[in-house]
């Protein structure tokens, strides 16, 4: 029998780098629809709706539900989609979400973004007079005042507040459950992954000062408060929630940066950096963050490995330039002159006798130069 899985939404192309999003509570994956299609252009983006919520199946969870039991459905997913490890951003409930899962499986979590959320929800007694009268009287009463709790006077998205309506009761209410039994504060120092915090200003559901608490406790972690913005701020204030998230995620250009200056050089990577242009400033990105933020930071391969695999590419396909780069890049991660005659040699068989006599003589240049400069 096939196993019932949270209904989602994916976005983005699937060789990027995965990021799930979580919805608050009473919401639909809808609360992303001005940040998702954004945040595609650079990952592939999996935003998931809460048992009872958009397509997900209401009896998924049930009553005395805890969010580590959400926490399990969301890696389920994860688990369908071939997916391991991820960056996870959620709001809300699915901040909750995020949080225990990084106290519980910090394995699968390459980065972390809680906003307006917390590490407790005010005690349990609230959500449990909430489940209760979900249970008796339906959730008309919470739709008539969504506006109130999610965004500030006079601002509403009717989508929002028609998925409250349409939400199951029964699902909802155990939603309330999990919210009810959760509190991660005595845990939060143990989250190691990279975490950014977003507190909306004018949250009344979970105040700044929630958010200060978790930033405080999670070494490293990063706070932004945004003017204006209560408590679904990527639905109410959009463009700010994509400039911190960017930031955020770019983690890999930052990484792939200083791996870029360990092979290349300080000195080339700043000719580079200075020759930028606004028309190649998102291909720098772009080689920042993919070919040397992903790809040069896999240890499936040594960085030797690497070296003579782009040595012989380069000979292949006529790139003598960047071969020579890449000769120097290839001192740097250790091959000798002869390891490095040794790779010429073999393209010669494989790319060309042509091929290799230039890259021989591009090659014995560098070493000449290197010799020189030693």
């Amino acid at each position: 029998m096939t196993e019932k899985l949270l209904d989602f939404r994916a976005e983005g192309p699937d060789s990027a780098p995965p990021l799930l999003l979580g919805p608050s509570l009473g919401t639909s994956y809808a609360l992303w629809d001005k940040v998702a299609p954004e945040l595609s252009l650079t990952h592939r983006v999996i935003r998931w709706n809460l048992p009872g919520h958009g397509g997900s199946p209401a009896d998924l969870i049930g009553p005395g539900a805890t969010v580590a039991d959400l926490a399990e459905l969301v890696l389920a997913l994860a688990d369908s989609l071939g997916i391991g490890q991820f960056a996870y951003t959620g709001v809300s409930l699915g901040g909750a979400v995020g949080l225990h899962l990084a106290v519980t499986h910090p394995e699968r979590i390459a980065s972390l973004a809680v906003i307006c959320s917390s590490a407790h929800f005010n005690g349990s007694k609230p959500w449990e007079e909430r489940a209760a009268r979900v249970r008796s009287e339906g959730l008309d009463w919470l739709a008539e005042n969504a506006d109130s709790r999610w965004f500030t006077p006079g601002f509403t998205v009717p989508e929002l507040v028609a998925d409250q309506r349409a939400a199951d009761p029964a699902a909802y209410a155990a939603c309330c459950d999990a919210l009810a039994a959760y509190d991660l504060r005595e845990r939060l120092p143990e989250i190691g992954a990279r975490t950014l915090v977003i507190a909306g200003r004018e949250d009344p559901a979970t105040p700044p000062a929630h958010l200060r608490e978790i930033a405080d406790a999670v070494a490293g972690s990063a706070l932004v408060e945004l003017p204006g913005a209560s408590h679904l701020a990527p639905a109410q204030c959009p463009e700010a929630v994509l400039t911190a998230l960017r930031a955020h995620l770019g983690g890999g250009a930052r990484r792939g940066m200083a791996v870029r200056r360990e092979v290349l050089g300080d000195e080339h990577v700043d000719r580079a950096q200075a020759r930028q242009t606004p028309f190649t400033a998102r291909f720098q990105d772009f080689i920042s963050r993919y070919a040397w933020g992903e790809i040069w930071t896999d240890p499936t391969l040594t960085r030797r490995e690497r070296s003579m695999i782009t040595l012989t590419a380069l000979i292949a396909h006529g790139h003598y330039d960047e071969l020579a780069m890449h000769v120097r890049a290839a001192r740097r991660n250790g091959l000798t002159p002869e390891e490095i005659g040794a790779v010429l040699l073999q393209s010669a068989v494989y790319c060309g006798v042509p091929a290799a006599n230039s890259a021989f003589a591009t090659a014995q240049r560098v070493l000449a130069e290197e010799e020189e400069e030693g």
